[in-house]
Parts: C-alpha cells; structure tokens; sequence
C-alpha cells in the first residue's frame, strides 16, 4: 500500500443528501454493460458474454477469500501502477473514461511484464482521435475495451500524445486545429522531420510500437471487483464524481449520497479502516497529483457508495511490442 495512506487515518464522514448536480457527466453509456458481465462462484467464473472467455489469470490461481487488503501499488514491495495521468490539460476534456480505462490496462500490461523497465503507457489521445468510446463530451469505459479489441491494437502514447481534444470538442484549441484531432493515418502515430520555419512536415509514422487485448469484460459487486482485482489488476470503474469533486483525503464514508455515474476512474486495491472497521477501495483518478491523495481517494467499499461497485470494466493484455522496426528520426524507412 501506498505509505501515505497507510499512515493517514482521517475519515470523512457526510451524510446530508445532496440532490443538485452541476458538474459535467462524462459517462455516456455505449456498450450493454449485462452483455459482457461475469461472475465469479468461489474458484470458478462463469460469463454471460458472448464475445469473451473465462481466462487464466494473470496472477495465479483464484484465492477462496480476498486479503483485508491489497494494492498494485506495493506487491512485495513493487509498484504495478503506472504513472499519474491528468485528463484537464493543457485545455478542459471530459475524457475520463479513456483515462480509466487506459491507465488500468496500462498497469496490467505492466503486472504481466512483472514490473519491467520501462513501463509501457498508451495513447489516449489515439482513443479520442478515432471516438473509440467517446470524445472530450464524454464516453464509456467498456466501449474504450471493445473498440481496441475490435480495432486491433492501441499505440504506445509517445506515438500521439495526450492533447486533451477530440474533433468535436468545442475549445478554441481544439477547433483552430480540428484536422489533427479526426482519425487518419497522421493522428494515430506521427513524427515531424524539423522546424515549420524550415520547411518540416509531420508524416504518420506507418509501423509503430502498440499493445493488444485477448478480451475483454465487466464486473460489478465489491466481491467480483475484488477477485477480478486480485487476480489480474486494476480495474475502470464509474462512480459519482460530484462528491469528490473537493476531497482532501481520508476515508470518504458517504452512504446517502446518490449512486449516479458521470464519471470513470480506476479502482488498484482495497484497504481497511480500524476506527470504522470497514474496508475501502483505493481510486486512482485523472485529476492530476495536486488532487486528492497525490491523484489517489480511497472510499468505503461493500455498500456501492458513489455508485462504485455498480459498473466496472476491464481487458485482458494480449501482446505488446517489444522490439520496434527501428525507423529513422524523421520517420522515414518503417516499412
């Protein structure tokens, strides 16, 4: 666990109910979460979706009962986390559910390389560039999973970074440069040759490093998002975001507030609590490490709180690259 929350023992408890909603909703329902739903029956999983598989687990064998607590974060003393992500800069994109997502495959990949330098992150902006779930008004975690897998593949971030626009984000950034934000060759993975002022041009870069997934799913119910936890990493999950919007730290026991999604983050472990015995999720968010927890909240876990345990997704790592067609600098001899 992380040091800092293991040592903090502040707990946050608010009860008034809270009917008005003024931030943006940025979970905008895609894919049928009960399409791509599995369960899990002490050793056993059984799935009720069509278009994914019972798989061997990253981690080993299904445990008959989870730990009090556990976190990607320090596994025997290793971090399996991959590094912090900001989804509001450097201008405002309700791109949540990108960052969730990607940020959870991003750290299984990573747990299925057993924390080998260095770690491999992905293009979320590739994500947004080709609407594959959403866009900067919003989208869905699981369609992010159906979309790669469908797709084919997803490219490592320094391929397109993250730019914080989609082609139909209404920012002035956005829109002054609406073309390198639509999905063509060039916006999925580019280099440029040198300065405008002398002449450079930008061209897509043809044969380029990227990972893959063998399936993917969705899980709800704090016992399955602890065993799929568990068993192969972190999870994207939706939840309340109106309530955490102002969290400072500590446990956050909120079990009046509304259980709304609008918001998608990603859930790496659980924790326990001894002044309100009570275990609690560990968030990661895409809110930058100014916010929160160093960009971490944690939050009672077992009673759905925020609408947590209602709608959780997560992919299975197929293959990365791990050797590159070693291109020139200015992109040119990658066939």
């Amino acid at each position: 666990m992380f040091g800092f929350l293991s040592t903090l023992t502040a707990i946050v408890t608010l009860t008034t109910f809270t009917s008005v909603f003024t931030r943006m909703n940025e979970y905008v329902p895609i894919v049928d979460i009960e399409d791509y739903l599995i369960t899990y029956n002490n050793t056993t999983a059984t799935s009720t979706s069509t278009s994914t598989s019972i798989r061997t687990s990253l981690r080993g064998p299904l445990v008959q009962a989870s730990p009090q607590s556990f976190t990607w974060s320090n596994v025997e003393g290793i971090n399996y986390l991959t590094k912090n992500l900001n989804q509001h800069i450097p201008t405002y994109c309700g791109s949540c559910w990108a960052h969730g997502s990607i940020s959870a495959l991003a750290d299984r990949i990573k747990i299925a390389r057993k924390a080998q330098w260095p770690d491999i992150n992905l293009s979320i902006q590739f994500i947004l560039n080709c609407q594959m779930g959403g866009s900067c008004n919003g989208g869905d975690h699981l369609a992010t999973y159906k979309a790669i897998h469908e797709y084919g593949s997803i490219p490592f971030d320094d391929c397109m970074i993250y730019q914080a626009c989609s082609s139909d984000s209404k920012e002035t950034t956005c829109q002054e440069n609406k073309k390198d934000f639509e999905c063509t060759p060039v916006n999925i993975c580019k280099t440029c040759d040198t300065f405008t002022s002398k002449g450079g041009s930008c061209y897509p870069i043809t044969h380029y490093p990227n990972a893959t997934i063998s399936e993917f799913g969705a899980v709800r119910g704090a016992d399955d998002m602890k065993t799929e936890i568990y068993k192969n990493g972190p999870i994207a999950c939706g939840i309340n975001a109106e309530e955490i919007v102002n969290y400072q730290g500590g446990v956050l026991n909120l079990p009046n507030k509304l259980k709304m999604i609008n918001h998608i983050i990603s859930v790496v472990g659980w924790g326990y609590d001894q002044s309100l015995d009570k275990q609690y999720w560990i968030i990661r968010n895409s809110w930058g490490s100014y916010w929160g927890e160093l960009g971490f909240m944690r939050l009672v876990a077992g009673e759905n709180q925020l609408g947590i345990e209602k709608s959780c997704a997560y992919a299975i790592p197929k293959a990365w690259t791990i050797q590159n067609v070693p291109c020139y600098e200015d992109g040119s001899n990658c066939a």
